[in-house]
């Protein structure tokens, strides 16, 4: 057997709008869920800084308490919030958004049983993507941000900032409003980890 052509390869997507563009979908509340609301928003950037208008944004997390809603999560002395999703979706917008409601997150323990800083697990698909990134969204000023393993084991100063969520002013009576900016690659490309 001869090989005439080589195949040619192949990207992830495109996605399907229709299908995965549900507006509940970035809503991780119900009006029973314990917790401090936030909203958490940025935009994906390509390595030219230009927005990426057709990515995926998942998010998943513990809630208020530090508690994953997840069979193996055997934490007894914490609750399940059952107002609490703990998984969202977002699609980015033509210049490149995303927006999700959701609850501070409580710190969760570690492999050594210390409590982690609160934080928030990211996956991002796109066009170009074989594979989904996957990082983490951390609050500046959070004070177990200096003995989180995560974030300490980040040598340079610089890209752990990239983790940094930064708190905005939302105006009396709406949620606490944090910013936060993935890029893919290039000058100041967000910190990805290898899962």
């Amino acid at each position: 057997m001869t090989m005439d052509a080589i195949t040619p390869s192949q990207t992830v997507g495109p996605f399907f709008h229709f299908a995965l563009d549900r507006a509940e979908w970035s809503d991780l509340t119900t009006t029973g869920t314990r917790g401090e609301r936030i909203v958490v928003e940025g935009k994906i950037l390509d390595g030219d800084r230009a927005p990426v208008d057709d990515a995926i944004v998942e998010i998943w997390q513990a809630n208020a308490e530090g508690k994953y809603d997840h069979a193996e999560n055997a934490q007894a002395d914490k609750r399940v919030d059952p107002g609490f999703r703990g998984f969202g979706r977002a699609l980015t917008d033509a210049q490149g958004r995303y927006r999700f409601t959701t609850i501070r997150p409580g710190g969760v323990p570690g492999r050594d049983g210390a409590l982690l800083a609160p934080h928030i697990n990211v996956a991002i698909f796109a066009r170009g993507l074989l594979k989904q990134l996957v990082t983490r969204i951390y609050f500046a000023g959070e004070p177990a941000n200096d003995t989180d393993p995560v974030l300490t084991g980040i040598a340079d100063p610089v890209a752990r900032r990239t983790l940094l969520a930064i708190r905005q002013d939302a105006g009396a009576g709406r949620p606490a409003s944090y910013s936060f900016d993935i890029v893919l690659q290039g000058a100041n490309e967000t910190v990805f980890f290898d899962v």
